[in-house]
């Protein structure tokens, strides 16, 4: 569900910037990823199609928010550097999430030193990750890089079967992996045509 957010992305900068129109190309592309998602996650048995606002619904509204923000950031880092902005957007998020969380009763105990190493790899990690994204967006076609977003499931697919031991080979993996390479060449492939030059 979190990918229909590529969906979003693809269709809002179709309305905001003029030289990343949607086409038939982008379309299937955005089609073709998002079936090598769900292949991903199909499960053994039959495809589950029960749809809940407090589940999926709240997954897909998180998806339509990110993609609104990578249009929005993508105009505001025209005018400021990437990093920065990020640091921002983490640093005002944090302390919002934050805040929140102790006022309804949320409480952060029992670190150790372990865990305390982690969090700071997972907050370094986070911003050189989100930071590098900002990057991308300013200096691309918002289409030409959140269609990236369907390798997400891919990768994480492949990372479980490395550290959790989950079975890799599997036919739907393998399919999923052709599906999701074959949207993004399609999407990243359709090239605007440069305007013609005045004489």
């Amino acid at each position: 569900m979190n990918a229909t957010g590529t969906f979003f992305s693809v269709l809002l900068a179709h309305w905001i910037y003029h030289n990343d129109r949607l086409s038939h190309a982008k379309l299937w592309g955005c089609l073709v990823g998002f079936a090598g998602v769900m292949v991903v996650n199909l499960g053994r048995g039959t495809l589950d199609l029960d749809f809940t606002l407090l589940g999926e619904g709240f997954v897909v509204i998180a998806a339509s928010v990110l993609a609104a923000a990578s249009i929005y950031g993508k105009q505001v880092s025209q005018r400021m550097d990437s990093v920065v902005m990020t640091g921002w957007q983490l640093g005002i998020g944090g302390v919002a999430l934050l805040a929140i969380g102790w006022g309804l009763g949320g409480s952060l105990t029992g670190f150790t030193w372990g865990s305390s190493v982690l969090l700071v790899y997972l907050a370094l990690l986070s911003s050189a990750a989100f930071s590098l994204w900002s990057i991308l967006l300013k200096h691309n076609r918002v289409s030409q890089v959140t269609v990236f977003n369907f390798t997400v499931p891919i990768f994480g697919a492949a990372l479980s079967a490395v550290f959790l031991g989950e079975a890799l080979l599997e036919w739907k993996n393998l399919l999923a992996l052709v599906l999701v390479c074959a949207g993004i060449w399609l999407v990243t492939r359709d090239v605007p045509v440069p305007p013609v030059a005045a004489k």
